[in-house]
């Protein structure tokens, strides 16, 4: 599909399901090899709110699912207490192949490199283009300053709603002053922590990590309302 460790080259007008068949065959860098396959997106195209990860983890990979794992089992719970149907969101990575180091017993996580994020950024632009949504949430650092700035850090500025513009999204550079009646007026960007990281947390603090990760979606939930 494009050359190894360059930019994805995706389709465009096929949609999310022409886009996740055309991502089955990505070769943009070299993640996909050892890797057991492509984890794309997964939600409806009403979606108005899609959360980005940084990869997909083990059982993701196996899968083929984001966010099925531990991880995503406590995503579930956190939007629950929320009050945001995982049913209404879509869910997707920066980064749509594990990485990972393989040792006799299981395959380790091993963030994704800057040229990964780069190689993989235009299968989300294409996702942002379908999806329009009113609001994104990046969950974890990775996602965050992939989509926000690179400097961007989630202990100093998770939790805010800001004003963002989606790639792939070119509504200013075309000079159209009102959006379209399918796009919404304004996209929200907000960072919070990857459910990950609240796994990790030591037992004794991970109650109060769990409340923050649940008050930062709340303020999403207020969003939408």
């Amino acid at each position: 599909m494009s050359q190894e460790n360059s930019p994805a080259s995706p389709p465009s007008g096929v949609g999310l399901e022409g886009l996740r068949a055309a991502a089955a065959g990505c070769r943009a860098c070299e993640l996909w090899e050892p890797a057991t396959q492509t984890v794309f997106g997964e939600g409806p195209e009403t979606a108005r709110i899609v959360f980005v990860g940084e990869q997909p983890g083990d059982q993701e990979d196996r899968k083929g699912e984001p966010f099925v794992g531990p991880a995503g089992r406590l995503l579930d719970r956190a939007l629950a207490d929320a009050g945001i149907e995982r049913r209404d969101a879509y869910v997707t990575n920066a980064v749509k192949h594990f990485r990972f180091t393989p040792t006799p017993k299981r395959r380790i996580h091993q963030s994704p490199g800057a040229e990964h994020i780069r190689a993989c950024r235009p299968w989300l632009e294409a996702e942002f283009e379908v999806l329009k949504p009113e609001v994104v949430v990046c969950l974890g650092a990775t996602a965050a300053k992939a989509l926000i700035s690179p400097s961007f850090r989630i202990t100093k500025e998770r939790g805010k709603l800001m004003p963002w513009t989606p790639p792939g999204v070119a509504r200013a550079e075309s000079g159209v002053d009102e959006p379209e009646e399918d796009e919404p007026a304004q996209t929200w960007m907000l960072a919070t922590a990857h459910p990950s990281a609240v796994l990790r947390v030591p037992d004794e603090d991970r109650p109060k990590a769990y409340d923050a990760l649940v008050a930062d979606l709340r303020v999403v939930a207020g969003a939408l309302a």
